[in-house]
């Protein structure tokens, strides 16, 4: 008898804790999940087109996309009409043989802001 007494009062404590602990939907941050170009992908120029598939929901029009040059130089890609609420796609033109990094930065569904980077060379 003590001992289911003592499990009763145990019990709740421990739901509490593991509902506490437990990984909740609304709190993933958007992280890329695919993208075209891959991380260090040799790609063929001048037109790369550029696709960034995200595990969750982004905000379009509060979110961006850069290229950095092989020269260090950034400039803003404009953003394609978004045909599902997850995927960033563009085109970048003009480039010459380098070592060029996509940087993306995203507002999420949760509200979070998340960025990151996504090198890739074109070829000669």
């Amino acid at each position: 008898m003590r001992m289911s007494f003592g499990l009763r009062r145990v019990a709740p404590a421990l739901l509490t804790c593991s509902l506490a602990l437990a990984p909740r939907a609304a709190d993933a941050h958007a992280i890329v999940i695919a993208s075209k170009p891959t991380v260090d992908a040799v790609v063929a120029g001048p037109a790369v087109p550029i696709e960034l598939r995200f595990n969750s929901r982004i905000d379009q029009a509060r979110s961006r996309l850069l290229l950095v040059s092989p020269d260090g130089s950034a400039a803003t890609l404009p953003l394609a009409p978004p045909s599902s609420p997850d995927l960033m796609t563009t085109q970048a033109t003009g480039l010459g043989p380098g070592t060029y990094r996509l940087r993306w930065q995203v507002l999420s569904v949760d509200g979070h802001i998340t960025r990151g980077d996504i090198p890739f060379k074109v070829g000669e």
